[in-house]
């Protein structure tokens, strides 16, 4: 039975499936994603994410993108709806989330999104081959998988940013995205605090 521990960054979530559907409504995108019990925010498009895709800059004109913890895919659905030359890598540690993701572009017509299994060491577990560099990345990342492991993961993803390349990140402002910011200043990456509101802030990193 699925209990307190059973967390949206598990590889196998404990709670039951119930699926349903929900709509992402932007000024340029709209999307319908089939959403699940076990990941992040499955019943409605969390304000983070809205943000992000709503302030950062698109990924017109590159090759390889990021979305960094796909959950079930509505980051990495809107860069890929927004740039279709583009190859928008998905990633997550969720296999139901990666399953999702893959379904979710599959539904929408966008055929260059590859969702990707990943452990927490950012190993591909599907055998599907990563590019060794991205052009850039965007995330909400989880910031409740606690400090030592988020860390971790962007000293990892990060260090993949192609030369010239950059990340936005959005993270609650109560949840530490300026002691985020700092921590990525102090470990080379150049890290500029962009919009703020309804209590998130967009860091954008620079590679270093």
């Amino acid at each position: 039975m699925a209990g307190p521990s059973s967390h949206y960054f598990d590889r196998s979530p404990e709670v039951p499936s119930a699926e349903r559907s929900i709509t992402l409504s932007l000024a340029d995108v709209e999307l319908e994603l089939v959403t699940d019990r076990g990941m992040f925010s499955p019943e409605r498009i969390d304000a983070g994410t809205k943000l992000l895709l709503q302030e950062s800059p698109g990924p017109s004109a590159m090759h390889d993108v990021l979305d960094l913890g796909c959950g079930y895919g509505p980051i990495a659905l809107t860069l890929a709806r927004r740039a279709p030359s583009t190859r928008v890598w998905a990633v997550d540690v969720n296999e139901r989330a990666v399953d999702l993701c893959r379904r979710n572009a599959a539904a929408n017509g966008l055929d260059n999104v590859t969702a990707v299994l990943v452990d927490e060491h950012g190993t591909s577990l599907d055998g599907t081959a990563l590019p060794d560099h991205f052009d850039a990345l965007w995330s909400n990342p989880s910031i409740r998988i606690g400090k030592q492991a988020l860390h971790a993961m962007l000293e990892h993803w990060l260090s993949a940013l192609a030369e010239g390349g950059r990340a936005w990140l959005v993270v609650q402002k109560h949840l530490g995205a300026d002691s985020l910011a700092r921590w990525l200043d102090e470990r080379g990456w150049t890290t500029d605090r962009r919009t703020s509101r309804a209590g998130y802030r967009i860091l954008e990193v620079s590679a270093r």
